[in-house]
């Protein structure tokens, strides 16, 4: 079964790859779009964001993204093909990342393993709360591996991982 410090140390790692595949980025390298259909790294970035959101609602946590702000990077949205008034900058965006996982780190320590096997409701159904955040880690991963193409397609010619 997985522990609550199982999982507050792999959304910890996924930061750090982060971290790695956004260094010397610029909020205009974060826009660039692929050639073929997906979505540039500002559009991937919020996404693990909203991702991220749901994970600390589900913690007790207050929300670090307005309804708007979710809605504008949740599943199903406009690709990010331009900045604008809605399009979180680069910068911003990575200092909500750190804030988030400030928030799930302490909602984790505090939290047991009775309640991480509690059955919650979810899109995924009926499930338990520990399944449900595993879930929301793994498709952060899946995400967070588009990261090192984006990278790519902003001109820098680099391995991070």
């Amino acid at each position: 079964m997985i522990t609550p410090d199982d999982l507050a140390g792999a959304f910890a790692r996924n930061l750090s790859i982060i971290k790695a595949q956004t260094k010397g980025l610029t909020h205009a390298d974060s826009l660039i779009q692929p050639p073929v259909r997906g979505n540039c790294m500002n559009w991937v970035l919020g996404h693990i964001l909203e991702n991220r959101n749901l994970v600390l609602q589900r913690l007790g946590r207050p929300s670090i993204l307005s309804e708007a702000q979710a809605k504008r990077y949740g599943y199903g949205s406009e690709p990010v093909c331009a900045d604008g008034e809605d399009i979180i900058p680069l910068e911003t965006m990575l200092q909500l990342l750190e804030q988030s996982q400030g928030g799930i780190a302490e909602a984790l320590e505090r939290i047991t393993p009775e309640e991480l096997a509690q059955k919650v409701e979810s899109f995924l159904g009926s499930t338990t709360l520990g399944q449900f955040l595993f879930f929301l880690y793994f498709h952060e991963t899946y995400h967070l591996g588009q990261t090192e193409l984006l990278r790519q397609l902003a001109g820098v010619d680099d391995k991070v991982l």
